[in-house]
């Protein structure tokens, strides 16, 4: 009797033992109840899936933003909420909040706060320059004229306007004279601008100009108060895609204009200035932000810096557009180094825009792309200009076409491959002999723009009016091609992650593209807001990895992480 009563204990004991083992197995899978949450709604749509959601804590410099899913929720994770009182915005394209609303998070328990979304009462507000694009009338030809204005304003102030072709052809000739580094409320003026003295009616560009006004009239207000046309909008996220936390960092100076955006090897951010004369470094940790002034070389030229680039001894590189220079910072002497070009001070023949010292160290020399583009000895300083038609025969047929390229890169042995942005070519050139080879992309008229080449000497770019990524393998001369979902992405440039995953971002229309190269699956991000997408990358110090870019007309630098 007594040895059965124990034995009944001992069973007990166990089971107590493994519910609680269970118990506290269930618990510890349990994830940590959300900071903050909500359902996000409409009349006419009920639940809404891919309604971006973004919260600003009063007082601070960082904005999070989340995306409902299938059911309409959002959530926010405790991790990256502190407790305080929070400003709420949204995107979804056609609807607004139908009032202004505020959060209250606190650290003891999560607060709710459903979302009522109303149809906008101006649609035209809303779209992106993507959906300015699909929207207009006219052909592939025509819209791609507009893709110059993008860089320094939305397409709204172009078909806002009420001018007529005569007007139009003014302001594109005034247009001619800013500088890219400029905003409309900071215009750069070259000093280059109006040189030659022709009268641009007179020569083939002129007549290009006029043509483009022509049809610049027909997309705009000048005979109507209503567009023209039907206004059309991009799908919403779904599924992957609402998958993701963006966090947005504020920048000290609301003139900054981040173009490139670099992480190094200790998940450091660094970032070039497009429209004035500083280098950025930003701590994701501590959020700390510090500039650094870039030596001046011209006052009288545009000021700021295009490409930004890292060297093997983690060294800085910077392409100082009008100022004519290549630039080297070290991190740790905080000192900056130059290369003048040979035109320096010349007006646009001195434009330094791009240099790649990523295997300087093969033979002393990095590449430089321009209005000319150059390999320059370090230690001699020798600019040796490359010529591209140089071994190609005269009755050639590709003895007419252009081959200057946008962006660069070079391979392991430091032979230099040039992004052909006006064209459709990637073009080697032999670092030892400067012969050069051009490869053309599957898709004619593509664009190259800027890419990335990865530790396999395969080069990774963007396809800008080709609305696709390409990969071009140099071992292999072979060229693959992914085509980004949604038209008029127009992609800057291209970068692999660690895990296979190729990345760009839509110039156009605000959309971050995720390719699995393996999978050939592609997921497309929707940012919180207008973001002018310009050069890509990703901090391979996270698991999985995490993109970054700046906001070029934004001054924000921003993080996207996928939560999946």
């Amino acid at each position: 009797m007594k040895t059965k009563r124990f034995l009944r204990r001992i069973l007990v004991g166990l089971a107590t033992i493994v519910a609680c083992s269970v118990t506290d197995t269930a618990m510890a899978q349990v994830a940590p109840s959300p900071a903050l949450t909500g359902l996000v709604s409409s009349q006419e749509e009920g639940p809404m899936e891919g309604v971006l959601v973004s919260v600003k804590r009063m007082g601070s410099t960082v904005t999070v933003t989340v995306v409902s899913d299938a059911q309409g929720r959002y959530d926010f994770p405790r991790s990256r909420l502190e407790p305080g009182q929070y400003s709420v915005r949204i995107r979804a394209v056609g609807y607004e909040l139908d009032k202004a609303v505020q959060a209250q998070v606190t650290a003891e328990k999560t607060a709710y706060l459903d979302l009522k979304l109303a149809k906008a009462l101006d649609l035209s507000r809303q779209l992106s320059n993507g959906e300015w694009l699909t929207s207009m009338t006219g052909t592939q030809e025509q819209k791609e004229g507009f893709l110059g204005c993008i860089g320094c304003h939305t397409l709204e102030r172009v078909v806002r306007s009420q001018h007529d072709a005569a007007e139009f052809v003014q302001v594109f000739r005034r247009m001619t004279q800013y500088a890219q580094g400029s905003t409309p409320t900071r215009p750069q003026l070259r000093l280059s601008a109006g040189r030659g003295g022709g009268d641009m009616d007179a020569s083939p560009s002129g007549a290009a100009v006029a043509k483009q006004a022509e049809y610049a009239a027909t997309i705009n207000l000048s005979a109507s108060s209503k567009f023209p046309y039907e206004l059309k909008t991009a799908p919403r996220p779904k599924g992957k895609a609402t998958k993701v936390i963006i966090t947005e960092y504020d920048l000290p100076r609301p003139e900054a204009l981040p173009h490139d955006a670099m992480a190094d090897p200790q998940g450091m951010l660094w970032y070039s200035d497009f429209g004035s004369q500083y280098l950025g470094k930003f701590d994701p940790k501590t959020g700390k932000i510090t500039e650094y002034p870039v030596p001046l070389m011209e006052a009288k030229e545009p000021k700021g810096a295009l490409d930004l680039e890292l060297d093997r001894d983690e060294n800085i590189w910077l392409g100082t557009m009008y100022q004519g220079v290549i630039a080297r910072f070290d991190p740790k002497t905080e000192k900056f180094q130059t290369w003048k070009s040979p035109k320096f001070a010349q007006g646009d023949a001195a434009r330094t825009a791009m240099v790649t010292p990523g295997n300087v160290h093969v033979d002393g020399k990095v590449w430089v792309g321009a209005d000319d583009e150059y390999q320059v000895d370090l230690k001699s300083g020798e600019w040796k200009a490359i010529d591209y038609k140089r071994d190609i025969p005269k009755d050639s047929p590709l003895a007419n076409r252009n081959f200057g390229s946008y962006g660069v890169a070079s391979d392991s042995k430091n032979n230099f491959y040039g992004m052909n942005l006006g064209g459709e070519f990637i073009t080697r050139v032999d670092a030892k002999t400067m012969k050069a080879t051009p490869f053309p992309t599957p898709t004619r008229n593509s664009g190259p723009r800027r890419g990335h080449m990865d530790s396999q000497d395969r080069l990774w770019f963007a396809e800008f009016r080709g609305n696709k990524i390409g990969m071009f393998d140099t071992k292999t001369e072979q060229f693959q091609e992914w085509t980004a979902p949604t038209p008029w992405t127009n992609p800057y440039d291209a970068v692999l992650d660690k895990d296979g995953n190729a990345w760009t971002g839509g110039m156009s229309n605000d959309r971050v593209v995720r390719v699995n190269t393996k999978t050939g699956e592609i997921t497309e991000y929707l940012l919180p807001r207008t973001t002018n997408i310009r050069r890509v990358n990703v901090d391979n110090s996270t698991n999985p990895p995490t993109f970054w870019v700046g906001n070029n007309l934004g001054a924000t630098m921003i993080k996207l992480e996928p939560r999946e």
